[in-house]
This record gives structure tokens, sequence and C-alpha cells, in this order.
């Protein structure tokens, strides 16, 4: 008999508590550093133009002070001491751009120079003297710079965003005219569009306030509940096709590729009208699709054309992955593993896989001097043991060379220090101590420490216990789901994600080197949040026509 459930809801509840702890997480890790930010940045400006009279600073954050405002600006010179100089802003140039005088000329003043300390005491309206002279003094027309003060022109960002907020209109006007929505949703979407116009012109704004990142990571998660839902009510057979395997497949190697010369540096980030995106979050679903549908397909997973194709996929993808992201090719390994295990792959087939994906893994971060260098700070962090085998230090000379950070174990030791803290019922939201610049990045990698200074043992308890349950509602669908292709998405995505959080929760407290690898639902990062969002909503279609065909 068929029964009607429209949604599982244990996993479903599951995720939105995740998400809810991780933003507040993201705010309260990030607010102090980014209000630490502002106020140390929001008076600087520096200057573009200088007259024997007059100067045009260039304010990139804070507000624009107005004309008639008293600037004592403290200039660099090749004097042993820096001139300090008394300037009234006389003319709002737009977009950030002032041109301040002075009663008297000031010699010495070249163009170039950078005002290193400014303070606006209480502005009085500029006379009308005071402009006319300032309009008159021959300074050539400067380029603004996009100042926080003035409104920001209309960016990729925005114009994408209007874009958007168009087409999101006429489809919203068409459906309800149609009677295919109610008027409740179509007040739901309006308000969508307002949301996405607004973030696209604050994320314009050069100054950024304390919940800057926090409200980046709202959108994101209001993105990945969108996709989530979309995916989970569409039926997953649907997906079970070669079009929906190798072309997400081939999109996100596309774009692996792409971002190796968009990114030359890190090889990590393509920005799409202003919006950054990580491939490597993309490929852990991608490959997760491809290889339920190919061994699915298949059948038997030990014959020729089945292994050594999917190994290809593997491959292409890890290897696209590795070259800047170990930690998350490492995580799309541990998802092949458990799909090729669970599909019945042989003894022989799984010692050789073990043996190659050894091998491979080692010389990845052989190939990488950082990457050696927290291993062996790990295992060996007086380098006693590889002084007895390397006496010429020519590993130690590998292992610093193009080394930005001297102790990697820093971070570790401050997130340690912060679990410890937190002692069993943690010092209270929004009290933690290790974020003030103790722990860099706190809202990234190593979130899971804040959480457990703030939250206590019984936080930490209440994220594991979370993903527990995944983990559970996962892999009890490899026994319901009504096909293999169910079966092994499932399997996939609950690898996946879980592999992921443990992993990233034994660096924190100090069971593996440092390697840089998001929580998954708590971490800031929208390419993250949004790939996790994309896999939950494969794994609860799948739950939902397990249930229904129970």
């Amino acid at each position: 008999m068929t029964r009607k459930v429209t949604m599982d809801w244990v996993l479903f509840w599951t995720i939105l508590i995740l998400v809810g702890i991780g933003l507040v997480m993201v705010y309260s890790s990030s607010s102090v550093v980014m209000e630490l930010r502002a106020t140390s940045s929001q008076n600087t400006g520096s200057i573009v133009q200088v007259a024997s009279n007059a100067v045009d600073v260039q304010f990139t954050r804070g507000y624009v002070p107005a004309p008639g405002t008293a600037l004592s600006v403290t200039i660099e010179t090749p004097e042993e001491e820096p001139r300090k100089v008394e300037y009234e802003v006389a003319m709002d140039l737009g977009e950030g751009l002032v041109r301040a005088i002075t009663a008297a000329p000031v010699k010495g003043i070249e163009p170039g120079m950078k005002a290193v300390s400014l303070s606006r005491p209480a502005a009085s309206p500029a006379s009308r003297e005071a402009i006319e002279r300032a309009g008159s003094i021959p300074l050539p027309p400067a380029s603004p710079g996009g100042g926080a003060g003035a409104s920001p022109g209309w960016s990729s960002r925005r114009a994408a965003a209007a874009l958007l907020g168009i087409v999101c209109l006429l489809w919203l006007g068409w459906r309800y005219r149609n009677g295919t929505i109610s008027k409740g949703w179509a007040l739901l979407g309006l308000g969508w569009v307002a949301f996405v116009q607004a973030t696209a012109y604050w994320m314009d704004l050069d100054y950024a306030p304390h919940y800057a990142l926090a409200v980046k990571q709202l959108f994101a998660a209001l993105l990945g509940f969108a996709a989530l839902i979309y995916i989970s009510q569409r039926d997953y057979a649907r997906l079970r096709t070669a079009q929906s395997a190798f072309g997400a497949l081939g999109l996100v190697i596309f774009l692996l590729i792409l971002v190796y010369f968009v990114d030359p540096k890190a090889h990590r980030w393509i920005k799409i009208l202003g919006v950054s995106i990580q491939p490597s979050e993309l490929a852990k679903p991608a490959l997760v699709l491809f290889l339920a549908w190919f061994v699915t397909l298949r059948g038997n997973v030990n014959h020729r054309n089945t292994i050594w194709p999917a190994t290809l996929a593997l491959v292409m993808l890890a290897g696209g992955v590795i070259v800047a992201d170990f930690g998350t090719a490492l995580v799309l390994v541990a998802t092949a593993a458990a799909i090729f295990f669970l599909a019945g792959l042989s003894r022989t087939y799984t010692l050789a896989a073990i043996c190659a994906g050894t091998v491979l893994l080692a010389g990845a971060i052989v190939a990488k001097p950082y990457r050696l260098k927290r291993v062996v700070d790990f295992v060996d962090p007086q380098y006693n043991m590889l002084a007895s085998v390397d006496p010429d230090k020519r590993l130690e000379g590998y292992l610093e060379r193009n080394s930005i950070v001297k102790d990697t174990s820093y971070q570790a030791e401050q997130a340690q220090i912060a679990l410890g803290a937190g002692g069993f019922w943690g010092r209270g939201i929004g009290n933690s101590r290790q974020k003030l610049l103790y722990l860099p990045a706190s809202h990234n990698d190593f979130i899971f420490a804040i959480a457990g200074e703030e939250m206590g043992l019984w936080g930490c308890s209440l994220l594991l216990g979370a993903f527990v349950v995944i983990l559970w509602r996962g892999f009890r669908l490899y026994f319901t789901a009504p096909d293999d292709f169910g079966r092994f998405i499932a399997i996939g995505v609950t690898t996946s994600l879980v592999f992921q959080a443990l992993l990233n929760m034994s660096v924190v407290v100090g069971l593996f080197p440092t390697k840089g690898i998001p929580l998954p639902l708590i971490s800031y990062g929208g390419s993250s949040l949004v790939g996790t969002m994309i896999s939950l909503g494969l794994l609860l279609g799948v739950s939902q026509r397990a249930i229904r065909s129970a």
C-alpha cells in the first residue's frame, strides 16, 4: 500500500537546525572582527591629487565627510616626522571622493602621498566662499574610486540582480494570474526579490558592517534552501539519465579547468557577476550523481567496462580539485570508495585501490611543501626525528619553501584552547574570547572550536548528534530505497557529508594535521552551503520516494 508522505521530517528539521546554528555561529564568530576592521578603517582615506592649498581624498571605507567637516590630515613625507595639515571639506565629488581646502598654501606636499590618519570633528555647513574657492582650484578631474559613503554605481552584480528580479516578477505575475500559486506564495516571492536587490546593493558598498558575513551566509542559505526544496520535490528517477550524469560531471570539470586560469594564484575561486563560486564544492554532488547512475547502469562493478570509466571520472574530478584543495579531494575519494564497496567491489580491486590511492595521496602531500610541513609538524613538532634522518636539513629547507605560516599548528592550538575554555556549559553565545583575533578565520574551518567555546560540551554534542541523525537516515535508505540508483545516491551523499564533518571536527580537536575544510552547514561559505544543500535535496528526494513505496 502506498502512503502519502510529503517529507522526511526528521531529516528535514535536522538540516534546518544545523543551518540555523551555522548562521548564529557565523555571526557570533565574525561580528567582532568585522566591527574591529570597520572601526580601524572607517576614518581612512588616501590622497588622490594635491595642490598648494587643496587635496582630493578618496574614502574607501566608512562614511564620506560632508562639506564643512574639518579634516586633520597627517601626511607621510620624506621628513623624519609626518606633517599634520588642517583642511576643510568643501566639495563632495561623488563616489567617496571629496575636495578639501586649506586657508593658506602648503608647501612640500606632492601627489601620491597617503593620509595615514584622519579625524572628523562635528561638521558645520561649508561657506559659499569655501565652495566657490574649491571649485576654482586648478585640480584636474579625479576618477572616483567607489567610496563607501556614496551610492555605488550599477556593477555587474546589481545588473544581474535586477535582471533576475525582472524575470522572477514576470514569472510570479504569470503564475498568480493563472491561479497556480496562492497570494501568500506570491508575496513570499516578492519579498525574496526585494531581498536579492537589497543584498546586491549592499554588497557593492565598501563599508562592511558587523553583520556582513552573516547576511551573505543567510543569502546563500536561502538560495540553498530553494535548491533543496526544488530537488527534493522532483522524482530523483528523472536524473537517471546520461544527460544528467554527464552534464553535471562535464560542467564541474569545465569549471575546475577554468578556475585554474581565472584564479592563477589560489586556483579556487571563479567570480561571476560579482559572486565568488568555488567549483570544488559542486564536485561532490556531481560525483555522487554520476557514480550512482553509472554503477546502476552497468550493474557489475567488478567488470573492467565499469571500474575503469568510473575510476577515470574520479581521477579527473579529484585531480582537478587536489591542485588547490586536498581536503575536498579526500572527501571525493572517500565518497567513491563507499559507493564502490557497497556495490560489491571485489577484494582484489579493493586492495589495489587502497594501494594506488595511498600512493597518489602521499604524492599530492609531498608535492606541496606546505602540506608536507603540516604533517611533519603534527608528527614531529620539534623536528627531532627529522634531524636524525636529515642532518643536512635539506628536507627542512624544502618544508620551509614558500611557506607563509611558520607555525602550522597555531590554529589547532588556539582551537583546543577554545574548546577547553568552553567547559560543559560554554561561555554563552557571543562571549567567545578566542575569536578576538586569537583564532584566525574562526568563522571558516575552525568554527567548531568557537561553537565549543560558546556552547560548551553540550553544544558540540548537539552538532555531533545532528550529523549522526543524518548518518542514520542516509544509511537507512540503503535498505529502504526503491532502486539501486536511490541507494547509491543515499550512500554517496551521506558518506560525503558525514566524512567531511568528522574530518573537520578531528582537525579541530587535534586528531589530524591542520587541513582547511569547512564544517558542512556550519562554516561560513556560500559555495559550500549551497553545494551541501543540493546534495541533501537529493537525499530528501530518495527518502520521500522510499517512504511512499513502503
